[in-house]
């Protein structure tokens, strides 16, 4: 990803949220960016894509 300013997210994570190194480093940039404010949110999800994915991955195997 273009325009990451790996210093600032290593300082916001490190010393701002106090992260351990394994956590931030298992963090996505996204959720990195999401968690500095930088980020734009997830799409809602609505009814139509729940069924849809719920249907594509469900809870239960059918028979």
């Amino acid at each position: 990803m273009n325009g990451i300013s790996w210093n600032d997210l290593m300082r916001f994570g490190l010393c701002d949220l106090r992260l351990s190194p394994e956590v931030f480093w298992n963090l996505t940039p996204v959720e990195l960016m999401m968690m500095s404010g930088q980020g734009d949110g997830p799409a809602t999800l609505d009814r139509t894509g729940l069924d849809a994915l719920m249907h594509k991955f469900p809870d239960e195997k059918a028979e």
